[in-house]
């Protein structure tokens, strides 16, 4: 009988071993490597993190690191503040104001090249094909030069095209950040009305986003939450140079579950900014001038919880409007830059209007207990209620 006892109460150890140390694996890859923190302040993880984890100083030179901004130290993240689950390097900074916007903007971008977006077979005294394709271009390819001479834009491309004669060209081209040579030899179209290749290309792109905040003493600004891509090649687009530009939101193309909504909007004037980073974290430059907004602290990532927030949109006109949101989970991993946390629209105003989040409203900032704690990114396509969020500190790192 005691021997039965004995087995019953050892599996179960041997079960709550394996269940924590699955836990401690699991949590110990969510938990960033780095952390930046107020001089001063105390060090905590949010929500389900901190029911577990929590931080561990133990060196009176960590104390004094704590207390001044421009330093930095480790520390020790502990499971049920006893087992040490890895250690994490802390930034000590000052508090980053900015001003908090929620406004529309026009973006228009030239690209570094011309950028070739798709194929198609062409109809030739030889039959169907693709020159293009056949010699080895692919989709997503910066056409940089022709025969050694510089190309900007698609009517360059199409003029060395057509005065070929069916002569091959070399097109010099960037793909994945290395430069190659690519012979094509255009063919003349079963009509001779001339030569063509099989490919198509774009030198320009534009649309509409939504500015989150702008550092009023470098007028860095950030938007969008994540990178311009190419329509068609989805792919964020390399450009050269690119502004962005007043815009005011004329139409809702309202979502429902399966087919994600749009703003529509219009461009209403001039130049406003220049930008400067297209990255996977939004879309980065310089202000010409200021723009109307209101002025809070930047929250660090372990403040970030789940709950109550709300965000601040545009999708009328040029009015900003403050909404109603929940933060339902919030993810510390470093192993993604943008989907940092999932919101869902709460406010039956923006749900009656919009449907919850929708194309355009990207860079819609996040504001919870009074601090930016960051931007919508997307949504959820078979729920526009729901979406995913970027931290601002993330953004701020990039403006940086």
């Amino acid at each position: 009988m005691f021997y039965r006892i004995y087995k019953f109460f050892a599996a179960i150890l041997v079960i709550m071993t394996f269940l924590t140390i699955s836990a401690v694996f699991v949590f110990e890859r969510q938990i960033p490597e780095k952390f930046y923190s107020e001089s001063k302040s105390s060090l905590s993880l949010p929500g389900t993190y901190g029911k577990f984890f929590s931080f561990d100083f133990c060196s009176n030179k960590t104390a004094q690191a704590m207390q001044t901004a421009e330093n930095s130290y480790t520390a020790t993240v502990k499971f049920m503040n006893a087992v040490p689950v890895k250690t994490v390097n802390v930034a000590v900074t000052d508090e980053q104001i900015v001003v908090v916007c929620g406004s529309p903007f026009g973006v228009k971008m030239f690209t570094d090249g011309v950028l070739v977006v798709g194929f198609s077979n062409i109809e030739t005294l030889g039959g169907s094909c693709c020159p293009g394709a056949e010699s080895g271009l692919q989709i997503s390819d910066l056409i940089k030069a022709i025969n050694k001479n510089p190309v900007y834009t698609n009517e360059e491309v199409a003029e060395y095209i057509k005065n070929s004669g069916g002569n091959s060209l070399e097109f010099e081209i960037v793909r994945d950040e290395s430069t190659l040579v690519i012979s094509i030899q255009p063919k003349m179209l079963a009509d001779k009305s001339g030569y063509k290749a099989g490919f198509w290309v774009r030198d320009s792109s534009a649309g509409i986003g939504t500015m989150t905040f702008y550092n009023p003493e470098t007028m860095a600004f950030a938007g969008l939450g994540h990178a311009v891509c190419d329509i068609d090649t989805k792919s964020p687009i390399p450009f050269s140079t690119g502004e962005i530009v007043p815009a005011a939101i004329t139409k809702i193309n309202k979502g429902v579950p399966g087919v994600p909504g749009e703003l529509g909007g219009a461009f209403t004037g001039g130049d406003m900014g220049d930008i400067k980073i297209n990255s996977e974290a939004g879309l980065y430059g310089i202000l010409d001038y200021e723009i109307e907004g209101f002025s809070a602290p930047i929250a660090h990532k372990q403040e970030v919880y789940e709950g109550a927030a709300v965000i601040y949109s545009t999708l009328e006109g040029c009015e900003v409007v403050e909404y109603d949101i929940e933060i339902i989970q919030v993810n510390l991993s470093d192993d993604s830059l943008t989907k940092n946390m999932i919101i869902r629209v709460t406010d039956e105003d923006l749900i009656a209007l919009s449907g919850g989040i929708v194309q355009g409203m990207s860079g819609s900032p996040i504001v919870q207990n009074g601090k930016l704690v960051g931007a919508v990114t997307h949504v959820f396509v078979n729920d526009p209620t729901k979406g995913y969020g970027i931290f601002a500190e993330n953004m701020l790192e990039v403006a940086g």
